[in-house]
């Protein structure tokens, strides 16, 4: 599927990224095109919550980074329901956070093993593909994490963990599935959908975070080649 005036796009393997407004992308999308979309998008009312000040200190001692975004926008019941209409099913983290009704009762937390931390300890996610509650323990506390031996450079103020995507994908998605993220980020779920073999068309507005990102997907996996046109 092509789409038309849609900023950057970059192609890496099966992957399609986007710079631009993801609305503009999916309402170019025929009904359920998307096996499943997992995404992230912003939940919080108050940016200011998740940028630290550069001389900030975490509660175990780390100086924390700063980071800015230009876009920060909460989506609203258009966004939802455009997503819905596009994709066969979905992953959408931050549920507790929207009033968003018709929506089952499927459930998805993140136990981020960070007892010791102030920010939250867990995230909550809405699945439509089950009915019941189901749970991922990975550590996600400032210099702490679940795989010291692949630690990962953070790059963006709400940036989940890759092991935290390739659990989801491994559990939800389907070796053919074509998978839809509309507030890429850090990229972590590209990252996942490369080293797991999946199509992928992730968007992403904010053109900082879009460049930062494509260069961590470049560095992660540098046996590949980045294409841009």
């Amino acid at each position: 599927m092509e789409y038309k005036k849609l900023g950057t796009h970059t192609v890496f393997g099966n992957m399609d990224f986007y710079n631009c407004d993801c609305m503009k992308l999916l309402k170019q999308t025929p009904d359920k095109y998307y096996n499943i979309a997992i995404t992230d998008p912003p939940y919080f009312s108050d940016y200011a919550k998740l940028t630290c000040p550069g001389n900030a200190i975490s509660t175990t001692g780390v100086k924390r980074h700063r980071f800015e975004s230009t876009h920060w926008e909460i989506p609203d019941k258009r966004y939802f329901d455009e997503l819905i209409r596009v994709s066969k099913n979905q992953i959408i983290w931050g549920i507790n956070y929207y009033n968003i009704k018709n929506l089952g009762s499927g459930r998805i937390i993140w136990d981020k093993v960070n007892d010791d931390s102030s920010f939250s300890k867990a995230e909550i996610a809405y699945c439509s593909l089950h009915k019941s509650v189901q749970m991922i323990r990975c550590m996600w506390n400032g210099m702490l994490q679940g795989n010291m031996k692949e630690k990962e450079v953070r790059i963006h103020s709400t940036q989940k963990p890759v092991a935290l995507y390739r659990w989801l994908l491994k559990h939800y998605a389907k070796e053919d599935d074509h998978i839809l993220d509309t507030h890429g980020g850090s990229m972590s779920i590209a990252i996942a959908c490369h080293q797991m073999g999946f199509k992928a068309t992730i968007c992403e507005l904010d053109k900082k975070y879009f460049n930062s990102a494509m260069q961590r997907i470049e560095k992660e996996t540098r046996q590949e080649k980045l294409f841009n046109y």
